[in-house]
Order: C-alpha cells, then sequence, then structure tokens
C-alpha cells in the first residue's frame, strides 16, 4: 500500500427530501440543478442519483492538475447548498475487505495524528451491492478487527453519538471510503417551493430572513430601496455586497434597487410625522408585492421580529402588512438580536451588515415615531398622496443587478 488511492467521489445526503413520497424525484432533481449551479464554476462535475443517496464525483479527473483538492473545494461549496444534510469526501478503493480495512487505517492514522484522549467512533458500512462477500455487519466487524493497537489507544468504540464515522460504501464498481461527515445547512431546494421577494435593508437581519426564506425552498430575489441625495452611493455599494453575499445560497439572485426619495419627500411634506417610518414600510409593500407578481412571486420576506424597534409592534406589523398584495413571511419573527447575529456570522453577512451606512428609513426620521399605529389613521394620512403616480416612477425607475451562484466564499 506505498500508493495509497486517492479521494474520487463525494458522497451527498439530504434530509427532509426523504419524506416527500411521490414528489421525491422531483425534489432531487431541483436539488441536483442547484448543485451543478453552485461548482459550475470549480470544476465540471457528474451527478449521479441512486437510491436515496446522490454522489458527485469529476468528469475529467485527469485535465485537474490536484483533483483531490478540486473535490475538497467542491465539497464545501455543496455544504452551502440548501436541502443538503451533509456531504463526505470518499475514497476509491478496490472491493477487497483486506484493501478496504489498509485505507481505513492509513487514513485513521493521519486523522489521529495530533489526538490526546480517545476519539469515540463507530464503523458504519453500506453495502449497494449485495454479491459483495461480506455483509454490512460483518464489513462493520472486519474493519474493527483490524484496526492496529496503536491507533486503539486514541479511539473509543461508541455506536450511537459517536465523534468520528468511519464510512465504508460498497458499490457494483468500486467500494468508497470516508472518515465523518461534513453538515449542510438542511432544508429544501431552492426553487422547489416557489419564489419570493424580500425587503432588503443594510441591516443585520433581512439578509439572514432571505437566507431562511432561501433554505425553506423559495427562490429569493432582493428589493432595496434608494434615496439619492440622501443617501449616496456607499450605502448602494453595501446593499450590491450584501446581496452577492446571500447569493451564494441560491443559482440565481436578483436584486432590484428602488428609487425611494420622491415617495419619503411626499410623506413628508403632507403627512403626520410620527406616522413617517410606518407610510414609508406600508410604500415598500405595495412596491414589492409589484416586483413580485411581475416575477410569479407569491409572498414577500422581511426581517421583521416581533418588539425589536419601534415600527416592530404587532400594531405596526398590522399597519404595514394590510399594503401588501401577497402573503408576508417573517422568518425571524420570535428571534432576538443575538439569535440573528449568531446566524449572521455564520453565514458570513455580519461583517457587510454593520459597514456604518445608512439605510433610507433613517431620511427625515421623526422625533417621536408611532409605536401603535392605527390602520385608519395611515389611511387617512395617505389620501394627501399621489399613491399610483408615487409607485408607477419608483417602478420605473428599478435598477436590476443579478448575480450567479458559483461563487466560493472567501
Amino acid at each position: 500500500m506505498n500508493d495509497l488511492p486517492r479521494p474520487e467521489l463525494i458522497l451527498v445526503r439530504y434530509g427532509e427530501l426523504a419524506l416527500k413520497g411521490k414528489n421525491r424525484s422531483a425534489f432531487e432533481r431541483k436539488l441536483v440543478e442547484n448543485m451543478s449551479a453552485a461548482t459550475a464554476a470549480i470544476a465540471p462535475v457528474r451527478y449521479e442519483r441512486s437510491r436515496g443517496r446522490i454522489t458527485a464525483a469529476l468528469k475529467r479527473p485527469e485535465e485537474q492538475a490536484d483533483a483531490p483538492a478540486t473535490l475538497q473545494r467542491i465539497a464545501r461549496r455543496l455544504q452551502e447548498v440548501p436541502g443538503l444534510s451533509s456531504v463526505s469526501v470518499c475514497i476509491g478503493v478496490p472491493k477487497d475487505p483486506a484493501v478496504i480495512s489498509a485505507v481505513v487505517n492509513a487514513e485513521l492514522a493521519e486523522r489521529l495524528e495530533f489526538e490526546r484522549g480517545p476519539v469515540t467512533f463507530r464503523v458504519s458500512s453500506r453495502r449497494a451491492d449485495k454479491a459483495f462477500e461480506l455483509t454490512s455487519v460483518e464489513l462493520d466487524r472486519y474493519v474493527a478487527e483490524r484496526i492496529p493497537p496503536e491507533l486503539w489507544d486514541k479511539l473509543e468504540a461508541k455506536l450511537k453519538g459517536a465523534e468520528l464515522e468511519i464510512g465504508i460504501e460498497v458499490r457494483p464498481e468500486r467500494a468508497f471510503v470516508y472518515l465523518g461527515r461534513h453538515a449542510g445547512i438542511g432544508g429544501l431546494p431552492v426553487g422547489s417551493l416557489g419564489r419570493a421577494v424580500c425587503l432588503l435593508s443594510g441591516g443585520i437581519d433581512s439578509p439572514v430572513a432571505a437566507y431562511y426564506a432561501m433554505k425553506r425552498g423559495c427562490r429569493t430575489d432582493l428589493l432595496s430601496f434608494l434615496s439619492p441625495p440622501y443617501i449616496g452611493a456607499s450605502t448602494r455599494a453595501k446593499l450590491i455586497d450584501l446581496a452577492r453575499s446571500i447569493a451564494r445560497f441560491q443559482p440565481r439572485t436578483r436584486l432590484y434597487l428602488a428609487p425611494f426619495a420622491e415617495i419619503q419627500e411626499a410623506i413628508r411634506d403632507l403627512c403626520p410625522a410620527p406616522y413617517r417610518t410606518i407610510l414609508y414600510r406600508r410604500f415598500m409593500q405595495r412596491i414589492g408585492s409589484k416586483v413580485a407578481k411581475r416575477n410569479r412571486g407569491r409572498a414577500l420576506v422581511t426581517g421583521e421580529s416581533i418588539g425589536q424597534v419601534a415600527s416592530q409592534t404587532l400594531e405596526n406589523i398590522a399597519c404595514i402588512e394590510a399594503a401588501s398584495a401577497l402573503p408576508v413571511l417573517r422568518p425571524l419573527i420570535g428571534f432576538d438580536k443575538t439569535e440573528t447575529t449568531d446566524v449572521a456570522r455564520r453565514i458570513g453577512t455580519l461583517e457587510l451588515s454593520n459597514r456604518p451606512e445608512p439605510d433610507c428609513c433613517t431620511v427625515f426620521m421623526p422625533d417621536s415615531p408611532m409605536i401603535f399605529g392605527k390602520l385608519e389613521d395611515c389611511l387617512a394620512a395617505e389620501e394627501a398622496l399621489d399613491i399610483q403616480g408615487l409607485l408607477m416612477r419608483s417602478l420605473k425607475g428599478i435598477e436590476v443587478i443579478e448575480f450567479e451562484a458559483g461563487q466560493e466564499r472567501a
């Protein structure tokens, strides 16, 4: 075994898709489509579906200068594709128990080289090739019994909740060995449950809300609002950077940048000051509904959380939602700021959100914003506004920027 086999396949697992019954095949096809889009910029990949598993392999490994490193990059990228529960980079070996055991021991020796205390482990074999000479249980025992004593000093067998899984997949063409599973983000494939538009501010909450909508299977486009000359180019750049970061989680993303200054000026000049923020957001709901319907969107998504700011009391949320022509989804409705911040840090948007650039809701901010708004007061205030004209001009001035999913996280 001087020349040990190299990684040549990624084993992909999914969770919820297994419960979809007769519709599972459609969800799997959408998942593979999204995986292909995510990894297209790294290398050509061949995806195969078989009995509740998806495998990924390089189409032309001989053309990759370092195929194992390329597979590792692909595996890391797949961890960001909604719908996947875990991935494992596998080493392909002949279907010979002795060879399988030797490769497992070599991989274990490398994995345990710098470990001090015992690492709990289990052997988990899966025999897709029923002609293989050992059953799954027999192969588990065969491999475990041949782990050398010097490695056993750093190991402790544990069938449930083990820290390290020694995985073996025996397939008709070859056997595959892996050590450990790399967690995916779970959920459902983006695009399997329709489209939505997320109202994206420059804060921490709305990018996280967009991420959760994608995780639940919604292709989620983004809508932001700009108020030049009151809000400058640096805010626009921040919103684009946030959108680009979130775009990693789905094949294609559109960012809509809607002009909003005229609407804010009209509200400032003609409506009661305490209601300004609520009325701003009612217009955002109207514009979001129009943008979504143009693209067959079925819902709006916001980063609202009960009581987090003055506009997010139950009364104000009701006033704002009443202006929407579509259902409004609020993935963070019960989150506190710490929970949202933790997710933002994990998905890579926190640093961008913390860039000190104002969003458009800060323009003409009243000294005493309304905390418990009433819908009848909102409707009465809006009678002074040319709602349709303001909407039409904002929609006409929208800028659209498109992003693809092929980028890797730095």
